[in-house]
């Protein structure tokens, strides 16, 4: 078993529906990998040679997605984010419930609530509930419910453990245009869609030398 198999094991004792326990035990797995850096370098030298995660891997203009770890049968995963110039969220909930901890940089969070959406809301009425700032070696866990957004400051770098989805689609709404919208998980994408944000093999190098070069692991 490679090392951040070992590592992901305490992951799959989760009650999802328990945010307090996905945030206690992913700050574990968390302090492991920061503890034994070599774990995460190991898997990342790996990848390449991995098209069962590279596949999974993705590449926006605003945001890379490396993904490390994937369990199909508990509908685990472990994801490196780097967020790119310009990158901003509008806001939305999420498929499922996730862990996340900042490495590099950081970014400003603004919390809606949770809320009930629809695409018929109009995103002008979410009020920002909580707003805060997420710097190096925070650690938060967020319930798929809650609407959020985020804005990064470039290169920003987060490890981020996501659960299980226990739902098909999740609502981005534009608080500037006033348009609400369904966005479908990777089951219900065309090829063509699915294609176009696949991380390519040249361009998950790129962000390997990146994070290389910023000594994260």
């Amino acid at each position: 078993m490679n090392e951040i198999e070992s590592a992901a094991e305490q992951l799959a004792w989760i009650d999802w529906n328990d945010i307090n326990d996905v945030e206690t035990i992913c700050r574990g797995f968390f302090a492991r990998l920061a503890a034994e850096p070599g774990i995460v370098r190991a898997r990342l030298e790996a990848l390449p040679n991995r098209p069962e995660l590279l596949g999974l891997c993705e590449h926006y203009d605003i945001l890379d997605k490396i993904v490390l770890f994937n369990d199909s049968d508990t509908g685990i995963r472990v994801r490196l984010h780097v967020f790119l110039p310009g990158y901003f969220d509008r806001p939305h909930n999420h498929r499922w419930s996730y862990a996340s901890r900042i490495l590099r940089g950081h970014y400003r969070h603004y919390l809606f609530g949770n809320a009930e959406l629809d695409d018929q809301i109009d995103p002008a009425k979410l009020p920002v509930l909580h707003v805060r700032e997420e710097p190096i070696d925070t650690t938060y866990a967020l319930h798929h419910s809650m609407v959020h957004a985020v804005v990064a400051e470039p290169f920003t770098v987060s490890l981020v453990v996501r659960g299980p989805a226990v739902k098909d689609r999740f609502l981005v709404t534009d608080r500037k245009t006033g348009q609400a919208w369904w966005q479908f998980g990777a089951a219900q994408e065309s090829p063509e869609e699915s294609q176009r944000k696949q991380m390519t093999p040249v361009r998950l190098q790129e962000a390997i030398e990146r994070l290389t070069q910023w000594e994260l692991f």
